[in-house]
């Protein structure tokens, strides 16, 4: 063929375009799909041609291994932690109430069966009219003489009688104690005589004399006696002053010039 008829066959135009799509799996695979696609226009007419050039399939990333910049357990979603409702007064005294009953329930369980009854208290020994029980009960620096006689339980103190020496409630109480503890406070007649120390101190030393009386009357008293401390001296007092100082360690204040 000639250069000229060469020349006269009509030219061919070629137009080829590129289209790259990705697709991700559910496996976490990217497939890559590469379409090359060619127009051809000829005397006029328009034809169009889909080549696959390459399909692709690009695996996951493997997880990385321990030891790597990320610390275990970042990947997590965290925790959503709701916070408490506040209780009302009303909820929160009814959980207690609860709780207390629940505890004194369990309590009662644990204990039906362990403890055993308490002794019954002996009957107080009959004291012959004549009979004189003499005793002396000390308290800081108070001193009483206690005698104990056969009666109906009045108590005398210096000669008056309990409710006009000690008005208060408080200290006839303590007086009394030992005799209510044995069961002797309507048995016998108690008569007192106490000097030294104040009101507390007297009442103390009464009740000092009257409980080591009781142990003339009774030796099996002793126990319960010393075990609720009624036996016990109480040796306080206050410490004499010294001289050359305002109190019994209270010094005067030093001058220098």
């Amino acid at each position: 063929m000639s250069e000229e008829e060469r020349n006269d066959e009509p030219e061919v135009e070629v137009d080829v375009e590129l289209d790259v799509t990705e697709q991700v799996t559910p496996e976490g695979d990217v497939e890559i799909e590469a379409v090359e696609t060619e127009t051809v226009s000829e005397d006029g007419e328009v034809v169009e041609e889909e080549v696959v050039v390459e399909e692709t399939v690009v695996e996951a990333a493997p997880e990385e291994k321990a030891g790597s910049d990320i610390p275990p357990g970042a990947d997590l979603e965290p925790i959503s932690v709701e916070p408490e409702a506040e209780l009302s007064a009303e909820e929160r005294a009814r959980l207690e109430a609860e709780e207390e009953e629940r505890a004194e329930r369990e309590a009662a369980e644990a204990g039906d069966g362990d403890e055993d009854e308490a002794p019954a208290r002996p009957a107080p020994a009959k004291i012959a009219k004549n009979a004189r029980y003499i005793a002396t009960g000390k308290r800081k620096r108070s001193v009483a003489r206690v005698t104990i006689l056969a009666g109906d339980g009045k108590v005398t103190i210096n000669e008056r009688d309990i409710e006009e020496y000690f008005p208060r409630a408080h200290h006839r109480t303590v007086v009394n104690s030992p005799l209510v503890v044995t069961g002797y406070e309507s048995n016998v007649d108690i008569r007192i005589r106490v000097h030294g120390g104040g009101i507390s101190g007297q009442a103390g030393a009464a009740r000092h004399g009257i409980a080591r009386a009781l142990t003339e009357v009774d030796s099996d008293l002793r126990p319960e006696l010393k075990r609720r401390g009624f036996l016990t001296r109480d040796a306080r007092a206050k410490e004499r002053r010294k001289a050359g100082l305002k109190k019994a360690r209270k010094r005067p204040q030093f001058s220098k010039r």
